[in-house]
């Protein structure tokens, strides 16, 4: 039978909307790709009865039952107390608990009081899960068929606790092995994907496809069951090898974290540098860029020419060119990244110009009107995009950069730089 999972987040932090719930999100996509279902997202407050009643809500409707937040020492940190109550445990000092925080205690030189070490309680008959990121532990029991699984909430101790102890305790839950691998496509919207799929889907058993519309790109990912992962894989592979065969070249990695990621491994492998040059975007390309582990061996530098008289002065865009076609036209955008490449030095540099509202220029351009460029040693490529006209600057940018490093991908890929 399939596990059906609800995750309940505590912190009266998140319903103010002071911080986002960070854990959810990530947690469902950890979940995901394990093959479990999450039906449930739940967020209650740091009240005591509040927080009994989500949990009793919980467990009649799920199997697995995962909290974040409420395992501190402060007096609102609550969700031990209420899970022992309502699946009737006491709790207990875990020993190894208690002597880590002593231990940390120590190390920094800061005194411990009583509620320090009630971080140390945990469910009678539970499993202690070690928390080397923090100082509260995390905890799982079973009662009654429902699995319960106790986080903390800071996702710094969250995300690494899910990883390296809650995907064992679940993978110790599934008779066999469960594994998945994510095709990452750009160039097709979410629609159009699973209209191609929708037949295949609906036949698959194991393994299974999913879509998922991302900002500005697609992914499918794909999981199987099995005893053992050789078998699994051998189940996953040939599926993999099918649907990058039939998305062609929309498909710009598999299990990658990003087109930029893509891009720079390309660059690298080929020992080519990149630059950018950039308006309506105002430096997210270059920020991509460098948000990659090792940018520093590809990346050239970026220049934001955000006015007229930096695109002419700084990056050389012919006077002329702005005169007569303005600055959001396919000309300056192939003079932009011709300039960044001659002024940073770079192998090969991309450009951005566009309208990212919320009006129309001057010149009459709607909004979601954009070039990218890139220019290379052989020459000089231009894209024109028509992303719409809401006025949601970030969505545009975004997609703005993606169109641009997609350029990037298929020049160093040798592929066809339009489809």
């Amino acid at each position: 039978m399939a596990h059906t999972v609800e995750i309940l987040s505590v912190g009266t932090e998140l319903l103010l909307g002071n911080i986002a719930n960070t854990d959810a999100q990530m947690l469902s996509q950890g979940l995901s790709a394990l093959g479990l279902n999450v039906y449930w997202h739940t967020v209650v407050g740091d009240n005591p009865q509040r927080a009994k009643e989500a949990v009793e809500l919980a467990r009649k409707r799920a199997d697995i039952i995962i909290t974040t937040g409420g395992l501190g020492p402060t007096c609102d940190d609550l969700t031990k107390n209420v899970l022992a109550e309502a699946f009737g445990k006491k709790l207990v000092y875990d020993e190894e608990s208690l002597e880590r925080i002593k231990a940390y205690g120590k190390a920094t030189g800061r005194p411990l009081t009583e509620n320090n070490f009630q971080q140390a309680l945990v469910p009678e008959g539970c499993t202690v899960l070690t928390n080397d990121w923090g100082s509260a532990p995390g905890c799982a029991f079973e009662t009654d068929g429902v699995h319960v699984i106790m986080l903390p909430g800071p996702p710094s101790e969250c995300t690494p606790m899910f990883r390296y102890r809650v995907v064992p305790y679940l993978q110790a839950l599934s008779e066999g092995v469960i594994a998945s691998h994510t095709l990452k496509l750009f160039g097709i919207g979410e629609s159009a994907m699973e209209a191609q799929l929708r037949d295949q889907m609906n036949a698959m058993a194991n393994p299974t496809l999913a879509p998922y519309a991302k900002e500005g790109e697609c992914e499918l990912r794909v999981t199987a069951k099995a005893p053992t992962m050789e078998e699994a894989q051998a189940l996953l592979l040939p599926k993999v090898e099918e649907l990058k065969q039939h998305f062609g070249t929309l498909v710009y990695g598999v299990d990658v974290p990003s087109l930029e990621f893509v891009v720079e491994n390309l660059l690298r492998e080929k020992g080519l540098t990149i630059g950018t040059a950039e308006s309506c975007t105002g430096g997210l390309m270059a920020k991509r860029l460098t948000d990659v582990s090792g940018a520093s061996q590809v990346f050239k530098g970026g220049i934001v020419s955000y006015t007229n008289e930096v695109k002419h002065h700084v990056l050389g865009v012919p006077q002329e060119l702005l005169d007569q076609y303005g600055a959001v036209s396919a000309p300056v955008a192939k003079a932009m990244a011709e300039g960044a490449r001659r002024a940073l030095g770079c192998d090969i540099a991309l450009s951005s110009t566009g309208v990212a509202g919320p009006d129309k220029d001057d010149w009459g351009n709607e909004v979601g009107t954009m070039f990218v460029a890139i220019a290379t040693p052989e020459g000089t490529h231009v894209r024109e995009l028509h992303l719409g006209n809401r006025p949601v600057r970030a969505r545009l940018r975004t997609q703005t950069a993606h169109h641009a490093f997609d350029l990037a991908r298929r020049y160093v890929s040798g592929l066809p730089l339009e489809d």
